[in-house]
């Protein structure tokens, strides 16, 4: 663990000063794209028949998922070591599976759009977030912002750091494949319900403690920030409970309280409205892009304190 906590350290740095490269993924495809179609590929072969059957099939296709990003992963790893500088493809293998410069580039984008006009905002906001964006007014566009900031800061970087610590390069691609694996046909619809059901489920639980500890580190930006930290604690440990999601709620109430802002609450998905409770509901319900701009200020210094304890991990042990 102390030699990953290094490797982790180094792809960090290289993930916020560089984030996506866009350049480099013009000319090849993106891990995560590649993850990506063999789900699609699985899903159009065995999501069939009854819901005995497509349960069956999601379970088989989470197992080939994890079989072949635990292999790729293994794979890596024993080319790092014959390799001269073989540390060097193992950092390059955490950075571009890590989130926090994609993220925060996609986030600013929102606040910079919801300057410029409401519909900027919506345009961009859209390519983060799941909900109607024609349904969202400026306080709407930056909320889902906001959200999406804290939730993704613990499916981004907070849980594959964590994997990687852990586990090394076959968590790390594990944990991606069954993320997006969620992400892709973990949904409560006709057509994924069972399906989906394995990837759902199993993803809850792979981000039960990464969740819980992204609220932790949101806490502690607050502080380093001169926030009212204990407000984050107070609406974490209230709210977090209350939201639709076992783990989403506890980066986004810590946000929530940090910001003084009331965030979730009813959305709009595919025009259906889902119900769900307000983080720390007696804070502010109005706000708009220097509320993003502050959101992306605690979610720097929280990635900043994950570093901090990776390098103590790297020293000490």
């Amino acid at each position: 663990m102390p030699e990953r906590a290094g490797w982790l350290v180094l792809a960090l740095i290289l993930d916020a000063a560089l984030g996506d490269p866009d350049w480099l993924w013009r000319r090849i495809k993106h891990p995560v794209v590649w993850i990506g179609k063999a789900i699609s590929w699985l899903e159009a072969r065995l999501n069939t028949g009854d819901d005995r059957t497509q349960r069956f099939g999601g379970l088989v296709t989470v197992a080939a998922l994890l079989a072949g990003s635990v292999l790729t992963g293994w794979l890596i790893e024993r080319l790092a070591d014959f390799l001269p500088f073989g540390s060097l493809l193992e950092i390059a293998a955490v950075f571009v599976l890590m989130a926090q410069g994609s993220l925060a580039q996609h986030v600013r984008a929102v606040a910079n759009g919801l300057t410029e006009s409401l519909e900027q905002g919506r345009n961009k906001v859209a390519m983060i977030v799941g909900r109607d964006p024609q349904t969202l007014d400026e306080s709407g566009v930056a909320r889902a912002a906001i959200e999406s900031t804290a939730e993704n800061f613990s499916d981004g970087v907070v849980a594959p750091a964590l994997a990687y610590l852990l586990f090394g390069l076959p968590g790390i691609i594990a944990y991606k494949a069954l993320n997006t694996a969620d992400s892709m046909i973990g949904h409560r619809n006709v057509r994924y319900a069972d399906f989906g059901f394995v990837a759902a489920r199993l993803d809850d639980v792979a981000n039960y403690v990464p969740a819980r500890l992204s609220g932790l580190l949101i806490v502690g930006a607050a502080f380093l920030d001169r926030r009212d930290g204990r407000a984050a604690v107070r609406a974490m440990l209230a709210d977090a409970p209350k939201h639709r999601s076992p783990n989403a709620g506890w980066p986004e109430a810590a946000m929530a309280g940090a910001l003084d802002l009331s965030l979730a609450g009813p959305r709009t998905y595919a025009g259906e409205q889902v119900q769900d409770a307000w983080m720390h509901p007696t804070g502010r319900r109005q706000c708009g892009a220097a509320d993003i701009h502050a959101s992306l200020r605690l979610f720097w210094l929280a990635c900043a304190v994950q570093g901090v304890a990776a390098v103590a991990i790297w020293m000490l042990f």
